[in-house]
């Protein structure tokens, strides 16, 4: 799952960073929290065990703040955690991740549907039964044919790219090639049948473990195809949550208001808590991080943490540090290399990449150890399959020029060659990152330009365009990436499969295409042994790093603040260490 900074990392900040291093559903909810943030744990780490400021108490406006804008808050047009997340406030999906702590918010709950999926004998198809009785927020009935219109628009058009195509791959055919419900608006997808209101049932091509994991994500949020305005559907989103849309201003805000036709009686894992949800788009980091602190907002809606100075501030205050959380959550930061732009077609360039790279200086300028560990392997050690191995092993990790400077030799680049690394515009750790491994690359002889885009048009019109990373001499992208479910299928398939690549929206960034690797995703999705998965998961692993496409640099860690007045905070595995943002109230 792709996953907005502008502040680079100060020196002062560095060093603050390093001297402190150091299926059924579940009710967490407790009495009414004072504002002195202690209800139901306090402490640093707090959220990680238990969470934090338990209430049922309503009223209040609770405020998000994010830097940059969202790749798309349509539920079936997002590809970023974060919005996965949010968008569980108005958009129910078949199943969903349970509202818990730790590796308890791993755990999948039914959501619109009324239990898990029941599989066939054969694991070729899956069958939902909804919930009676549920409603959007004009009050018209959900039915199950609103889901398959959802799987159908968000899988099958030209005009949805930036989320992934698990359906469309997994899912039969039709006998003749599926458009869409925009160029076919008679038709529809044979595989999804909808034999009444209430039942959905999918035909698979074949057997996937992982299924329940899939319907979990936003691409099963009804949508009702009377309303679908395709592109623009996200100015006026249909509700199936717990809260609608009352105002959506692109670029500057959106705010969301209790949803008079949501039942929490067909609802066990929602609250309602606020009288008003307001996300506010474009907010320097440094005055969200203020706004934090001040419990003036109560998230930071991109959840990758605070800005290298707010952290050695909070760092250097026990008191503050006691309001923070520092987890992993299945997240790898590394930097992909376009295998089909030469000269990193060939693989021996791709490897002085890999040999070059000082990942003890990258890892500072990312915030130090306590924003993650130094990353040798592609899977994270989070995420099940993950072994202990390093491909590139350089002294310290602090890189080996003349290993390097012998790739480049074997490659025939012996006096160098330029290139250029991509980073998202708001993210000012990537770029020192990026402004790191540049002078690294510049000893061997590599001239990296450092080229900045947005993070919400980074994978659909720049570094995910593999059009426009040739136009524009691309070889470098950085990047970050969390698993969509906390497989190894759904964490290596969208970044290691070749079938995978796209011509926007595309996440295998280094554009592997690699038959054994192909083989070995389809082996691991239809084996119905988990440990056998696991290993293969790990082979993957072993194989893509013999490629040399991706230079993983950390196992990622988020550094969150949560303010005394925000209410059921608990640090999800599920949604990448973010908080879970399907509860949270305020008692301001």
């Amino acid at each position: 799952m792709r996953r907005s900074r502008t502040v680079a990392l100060t020196a002062a900040a560095a060093a603050a960073v390093l001297v402190v291093t150091g299926c059924t559903s579940s009710s967490k909810s407790g009495g009414d929290a004072s504002s002195s943030g202690s209800a139901g744990g306090s402490g640093a780490n707090a959220a990680t065990k238990s969470i934090v400021n338990a209430s049922d108490k309503k009223g209040g406006t609770v405020t998000f703040e994010m830097k940059g804008t969202p790749d798309s808050l349509d539920p079936g047009n997002t590809y970023y955690a974060y919005v996965y997340n949010f968008s569980r406030l108005y958009a129910r999906s078949l199943i969903t991740f349970n509202p818990a702590p730790g590796e308890e918010g791993n755990k999948t709950v039914p959501d619109l549907a009324e239990s898990a999926g029941q599989p066939s004998a054969d694991g070729l198809t899956w069958t939902y039964k909804l919930r009676a009785g549920l409603k959007y927020d004009d009050g018209t009935p959900i039915t199950s044919k609103d889901v398959k219109y959802a799987v159908e628009r968000s899988n099958f058009t030209d005009v949805l790219t930036n989320g992934p195509t698990y359906f469309r791959n997994l899912l039969v055919d039709n006998a003749t090639p599926y458009q869409g419900p925009y160029k076919d608006k008679e038709g529809g997808l044979d595989s999804i049948q909808t034999p009444d209101d209430l039942t959905i049932v999918f035909h698979l091509q074949h057997p996937f473990a992982d299924f329940d994991y899939l319907v979990a994500t936003p691409q099963t949020a009804p949508v009702p195809q009377a309303k679908d305005t395709g592109a623009d559907y996200v100015k006026h989103v249909a509700s199936s949550g717990s809260y609608k849309f009352e105002s959506y201003e692109d670029g500057k805000q959106a705010v969301l208001v209790p949803n008079p036709n949501w039942d929490k009686a067909s609802d066990p894992i929602r609250k309602q808590l606020g009288d008003k949800i307001v996300l506010r788009f474009n907010i320097d980091q440094a005055t969200i991080d203020k706004d934090l602190l001040a419990g003036n907002a109560q998230v930071d809606l991109g959840g990758l943490g605070v800005d290298p100075q707010t952290q050695a501030q909070i760092l250097q205050d026990p008191k503050l540090k006691a309001n923070t959380d520092n987890a992993y959550g299945g997240r790898l930061v590394y930097m992909a290399i376009n295998s089909k732009l030469a000269p990193f077609d060939n693989v021996e360039c791709r490897k002085a990449v890999q040999y070059a790279i000082d990942k003890v200086s990258v890892q500072t300028a990312l915030g130090g150890p306590i924003r993650g560990q130094i990353a040798n392997t592609v899977l994270p050690p989070d995420i099940p399959g993950h072994q202990d191995f390093n491909t590139f092993e350089t002294k310290d990790n602090k890189g080996d020029e003349a290993k390097a400077k012998d790739a480049l030799k074997a490659c025939g680049k012996e006096g160098g060659f330029n290139t250029v690394i991509s980073a998202r515009t708001e993210r000012g750790t990537e770029i020192a990152a990026a402004t790191s491994i540049q002078a690294a690359l510049k000893k061997v002889g590599i001239n990296a330009e450092i080229q900045q885009y947005p993070s919400s048009k980074y994978l659909t019109d720049n570094a995910g365009s593999p059009k426009f990373a040739a136009d524009h001499n691309i070889g470098l992208m950085m990047m970050q990436w969390g698993a969509d479910w906390p497989t190894g299928y759904g964490f290596l398939q969208q970044i290691v499969d070749g079938r995978a690549i796209k011509d926007t929206g595309n996440s295998n960034l280094g554009q592997l295409q690699d038959p054994a690797v192909d083989k070995l995703i389809d082996d691991a999705a239809t084996n119905s042994d988990k440990s056998a998965r696991e290993k293969i998961y790990a082979d993957i692993d072993k194989k893509v790093m013999d490629s040399a496409v991706y230079v993983p640099l950390t196992y990622f860690k988020v550094f969150l603040y949560r303010p005394n007045n925000a209410t059921n905070l608990a640090s999800t595995s599920a949604f990448s260490g973010q908080y879970d943002y399907l509860n949270i109230g305020t008692t301001k």
